[in-house]
């Protein structure tokens, strides 16, 4: 059988490799599909979007509004939560007394992290974008303060750094949602019948993850080297859960405020936020 060959990108973070893994490395059936798999850091991603690079990528959930005309998001796949969002942390506890002067280290500027952090700070103004596994040491260096997320979330206080805000979970207060962080996307041009089938697909390699959970595979070793295995499941477990296997209504919901919000600070920005599902 000649199969549709479908490149697929997502991050090398143990939760998106736990998902992908059965999909790119023929651990399910994919039937008349193969997925390449494209491993880079969200903020690449995130440019390769509005782009229009890949036919099926990871995003930030703060980008999805500029990607719309170009793209349907999956059910499948997405990363959602509570008490899973960022953090914004110092290495210094008098810098929280005059946090909109601040210089503020963002993990990129088309991040869901960016938009959450907005909402709690909008006249913080001050702001430097970087890769996201670069913040930590931005903070310890003393350069300014730091929004961090991932594995960052785990490792801050071994290193002296001190909480300020839970971004996350001011989301959560002020609007009443769980933290939509990222989804996966799929481009409208292709067949419909592809596009469902990729999102049903994506749903099986999690089940598939899940199935030989807490065990941890060599892919997902192999692309989280400097990660203990204590800290590669936390990342799975905050993660990855039932709204990665389906967002529902509830997950919709949250990526429908999200886009509200974005469309609030970027009162510029327009974009149909009800037929953008597969």
């Amino acid at each position: 059988m000649n199969k549709q060959i479908i490149t697929i990108g997502f991050s090398p973070c143990p939760n998106d490799t736990f998902i992908f893994d059965a999909l790119v490395n023929n651990k399910i059936d994919t039937g008349n599909l193969q997925f390449d798999a494209v491993l880079e850091d969200v903020q690449t991603l995130n440019q390769w979007a509005i782009q229009g690079k890949l036919a099926v990528t990871k995003l930030s959930y703060g980008v999805l509004p500029l990607v719309l005309a170009q793209y349907n998001l999956l059910h499948s796949g997405s990363a959602l939560g509570n008490g899973v969002g960022p953090l914004l942390i110092t290495n210094n506890s008098d810098n929280i007394k005059n946090i909109n002067e601040q210089l503020i280290a963002i993990p990129g500027e088309n991040t869901t992290a960016h938009l959450i952090f907005s909402l709690a700070y909008p006249d913080a103004k001050n702001k430097i974008f970087m890769r996201y596994d670069e913040i930590e040491n931005f903070v310890l260096q003393g350069k300014g303060m730091g929004v961090i997320i991932h594995e960052n979330r785990f490792t801050y206080t071994e290193k002296g750094l001190i909480k300020v805000t839970d971004l996350g979970d001011n989301w959560e207060k002020v609007t009443g949602n769980p933290i939509p962080l990222g989804g996966i996307v799929i481009k409208k041009t292709m067949n419909q019948q592809i596009q469902k089938q990729t999102d049903m697909l994506i749903k099986k390699s999690i089940e598939f993850a899940f199935s030989n959970y807490p065990q941890l595979n060599d892919y997902i070793r192999d692309h989280s080297q400097e990660m203990s295995e204590e800290v590669m499941r936390k990342h799975i477990d905050l993660y990855v859960n039932d709204y990665s296997l389906n967002l529902g209504e509830k997950g919709i919901a949250a990526v429908k405020k999200l886009m509200e919000v974005y469309n609030l600070l970027h009162r510029n920005v327009q974009y149909e936020n009800t037929n953008f599902m597969v």
